[in-house]
């Protein structure tokens, strides 16, 4: 990984050079002279820095991503979960890449939500506090949208996200906390994911119509793809229609060759639908309903539908996913592009000391981590230990539980909700007791939030942590509070063994197993999603249960999942991790050299410009 000396413009080793921090970003310098040069007038040379090139100028940019959460790090809390990570991910890598698009997204001034647990297990949500002008360059434009018939003005904020040869990708953010709005106009952004169907329809609005139109005042004139990461920006489609059209004429194939649409949800009710006495009510007749209801739906105006019908490329995220929304939306021509995570964000430091040491290149080039096979036993391990002790240090400095660095280690960090099961390795305490006494001892650390409106996944976490207490230190079992990148980050890379447990055929794609192979965890998951590409049984981890589910009856398969579980983690997993330490280092290098080398955001990137941005 290479960075750029802003003083005299020489490449820079990030582990080898000096760093300042200023405004939020890490700058890197290779001497002290540079270093000095820089803080005496930082605003002289970050303006030479960051000077744009031809490739950098607005009109040059061919794509834009529009996608409602954007995850480019922890201290910006403008992401949920996977589809905000995948998007930040998604841009990293285009930087990297040096593709030329620009992000879209709004602001949320007080985030998802910041999460503690009370003495009972039950989740509390609190408004998150940042600083938008910490880590956002604020633009001058402004842009209008009309909200239930009323004007709403949105500004917008620039966060650069910066590939390894410095080229920058833009991520706008719109925020609608401008002077002239309506308290609750000046609301609009404030929360992910909050509020009713109202104020989620009029952020949709907002993202759709609204990011168009601030990249048109931003002078992004040259994007030719309009790509909507999920429906929430379907509404894009819209706008870009009213410009398409002659008069008595609409173009819809001229919008149809513009737009990707990329669909994460496998079931019908994850869509967002709204009812037409709503829409008329906040969107108004953006275009004549008949044709509205023509593109969206008859009944209810569904984001996806939208999409579907004005989208010339269409993809699931996984091959399985595929095959799911092709049966979920028979007629549509839908292919699949498998997600990916950003390498170099995903992997802890000792790995990426272990990479840069006998695969260099391998950050900008994900694809040589294939030759993770041939790195020596004992550094994959001593990685490894490090990584571990990282996470353990971490849980005693949070919980003051003190965890075993030998007892085999299971995460499980995810969007707390009901159909990834956090609990089924708990239906049979007794079973599993027995097994940690027979095989060797466990432990498991566990996080995730649920959405304040889930009443089920907030009670998957009281479940979980109700076995916590009823284990205690036969099984400990921690459930850490807040999760985000930088915990996301710990769990993957210090857990020996990656667990997870959806419900077939409800997980799209999944990419925390991703992440814990760049870190040479190998996975332990039901056959769906990624994994059912991913799995070579023994080789880069384990399935769970069968490929195919025989039985309509969920209470059937989580008894039949959850006994094969038992069966291979007692008689399979943990006497490997415990007899055969040679043989379970050498699943850790299958994981990376046949998962992580593949399941990663560049090579996604790269089929998107090919099957989706080039035709």
């Amino acid at each position: 990984m290479l960075m750029k000396d802003p003083v005299c413009g020489m490449t820079v080793l990030p582990e080898r050079g000096l760093t300042a921090l200023y405004e939020g970003q890490t700058i890197y310098f290779c001497s002290e002279y540079c270093r000095n040069k820089f803080l005496t007038q930082p605003e002289r040379y970050l303006e030479t820095f960051f000077a744009p090139t031809q490739e950098d100028v607005n009109e040059s940019r061919r794509v834009a991503y529009f996608s409602m959460e954007v995850a480019v790090g922890s201290s910006m809390p403008t992401y949920a979960g996977g589809l905000g990570v995948l998007a930040g991910d998604t841009l990293k890598s285009c930087a990297d890449l040096r593709i030329p698009v620009v992000g879209v997204s709004l602001l949320f001034r007080k985030g998802y939500f910041d999460q503690t647990f009370d003495e009972w297990g039950g989740q509390q949500e609190a408004p998150v506090v940042w600083e938008p002008s910490r880590f956002l360059l604020p633009l001058p434009e402004t842009v209008q949208v009309e909200i239930e018939r009323r004007t709403v003005q949105a500004r917008a904020w620039q966060y650069n996200v910066i590939g390894t040869s410095g080229y920058v990708v833009p991520l706008i953010l719109l925020d609608t906390n401008v002077e002239g709005n309506t308290d609750g106009d000046r609301a609009l952004t404030d929360y992910l994911y909050g509020g009713d169907q109202r104020y989620r329809l009029a952020q949709e609005i907002l993202l759709g119509i609204g990011g168009v139109r601030m990249l048109r005042a931003l002078g992004y004139s040259g994007v030719e793809k309009f790509h909507m990461n999920e429906g929430h920006a379907s509404l894009l489609v819209m706008e870009l229609l009213k410009d398409a059209t002659q008069p008595a004429e609409w173009d819809f194939e001229r919008v149809r060759n513009q737009c990707v649409f990329t669909t994460h949800t496998p079931v019908p009710a994850g869509h967002d639908q709204y009812g037409y006495d709503l829409v008329e009510r906040v969107l108004g007749q953006t275009v004549p309903f008949d044709v509205l209801q023509m593109l969206g739906g008859q009944d209810r105006l569904s984001m996806t539908l939208l999409a579907l019908n004005l989208s010339r490329y269409i993809n699931g995220v996984a091959k399985r996913h595929e095959e799911v929304s092709r049966k979920m939306f028979p007629g549509y021509s839908i292919n699949h592009i498998t997600n990916g995570v950003h390498s170099w964000t995903w992997t802890c430091d000792s790995f990426k000391a272990l990479y840069d040491r006998y695969i260099p290149g391998w950050a900008n080039d994900p694809a040589m981590l294939r030759q993770a096979i041939s790195i020596p036993k004992d550094d994959v391990w001593a990685a490894h230990r490090e990584a571990k002790s990282r996470l353990l240090a971490y849980i005693k400095e949070r919980t003051d539980i003190s965890l075993s660095a030998d007892a085999l280690t299971i995460g499980f960090a995810r969007r707390a909700t009901q159909y990834k099961r956090a609990d089924l390795v708990f239906s049979d305490e007794r079973r599993l007791l027995e097994i940690a006494r027979q095989a060797g001892p466990l432990q498991f650390v566990f996080a995730g939030k649920a959405h304040p409106r889930d009443g089920e996944g907030k009670e998957l976490i009281r479940r979980v942590i109700a076995v916590s207490r009823r284990l205690g230190d036969r099984i400990p079992v921690v459930y850490l509070e807040n999760y985000d990148i930088d915990l996301a980050r710990l769990v993957v890379a210090g857990s020996d063994l990656w667990l997870n447990t959806p419900q077939r055929p409800l997980e799209a794609s999944g990419t925390s197993g991703m992440k814990a192979a760049h870190n040479g965890v190998p996975s332990f998951s039901t056959f769906d999603g990624w994994w059912i590409e991913g799995c070579v049984e023994g080789l880069t981890g384990w399935s769970i249960g069968a490929r195919e589910v025989g039985t309509p009856d969920a209470g059937s398969v989580n008894r039949q999942d959850a006994d094969d579980l038992y069966r291979k983690l007692g008689s399979v997993i943990l006497p490997l991790f415990y007899q055969s330490r040679e043989q379970w280092i050498d699943v850790m290098r299958h994981a990376i050299a046949l998962n992580a080398s593949y399941f990663n955001t560049h090579r996604m990137a790269q089929q998107y410009v090919a099957n989706a941005y080039l035709k």
